[in-house]
């Protein structure tokens, strides 16, 4: 023990060196933990870039609100419904039949509701248009009258019928409801469709206004070709 201090007594300034090279052993080892932290992230950047068409992956960014915009959504789909809604029974012509005040612009309630919606459809928006809160208030409001105009008109319509047809005039809208059903038949042959659908026009003629586009309706079902019979057996080769 003597002979160690006596040796550390003598050569103490061995020290020195001896700590030098000790960082310096440290602070390379640190360096090549750094450059291959490093290349490790370089080859998850290019496994990145390669999986996603040249470009590293990121979050997509949440699209910017826009209140106007889903607002103006809201109030057009309410306006496409009571539209839908109406077309229901401007294109059936069965319906037509059953509530025929929907359909007569002579009705107080009808005539009400055609001009809310002659309103509404004039402040909507053309497509891509953004409007201003000032026009988007007028065009809810609107639309709010349409449907509250329909909806009372609907609610008459079904409640009178055709009470105020003559007894006459409803005798011809049975016998037109009667034949239609004949006329979409796909039972029934196209001469008796034929022949139906154009006494279903007599009938209606002069008691209910039909829109061309409730004709054309209605003329497409007329048409529509017979199912063809399946056989369960092929007709066998000829002997």
């Amino acid at each position: 023990m003597n002979e160690l201090l006596q040796f550390a007594g003598n050569y103490w300034w061995l020290v020195f060196p001896l700590f030098g090279m000790t960082m310096g052993a440290i602070g390379t080892v640190s360096k090549q933990r750094e450059l291959s932290a490093r290349r490790r992230h370089r080859e998850q950047l290019e496994l990145l870039r390669a999986q996603n068409g040249g470009m590293p992956a990121s979050a997509p960014l949440p699209p910017a609100p826009d209140p106007v915009g889903d607002d103006l959504a809201r109030v057009e789909a309410r306006h496409d419904e009571v539209t839908h809604r109406w077309l229901d029974y401007e294109l059936d012509v069965s319906k037509l039949i059953s509530y025929p005040a929907m359909s007569d612009g002579r009705q107080p309630l009808t005539a009400a509701f055609l001009r809310a919606k002659k309103v509404a459809d004039n402040l909507r928006p053309a497509p891509g248009e953004k409007p201003t809160p000032e026009r988007l208030n007028d065009y809810r409001d609107a639309v709010t009258d349409y449907e509250v105009a329909f909806e009372l008109a609907e609610r008459d319509a079904r409640r009178v019928k055709a009470a105020a047809f003559t007894p006459e005039e409803r005798k011809r809208l049975d016998t037109a409801q009667q034949l239609l059903g004949v006329a979409v038949d796909e039972a029934a042959t196209p001469n008796e469709r034929q022949v139906a659908y154009r006494r279903v026009r007599q009938e209606l003629d002069g008691l209910i206004w039909l829109s061309d586009e409730a004709v054309e309706n209605l003329e497409k079902k007329v048409a529509r070709e017979l199912p063809r019979p399946t056989s369960e057996t092929p007709p066998g080769p000829a002997v």
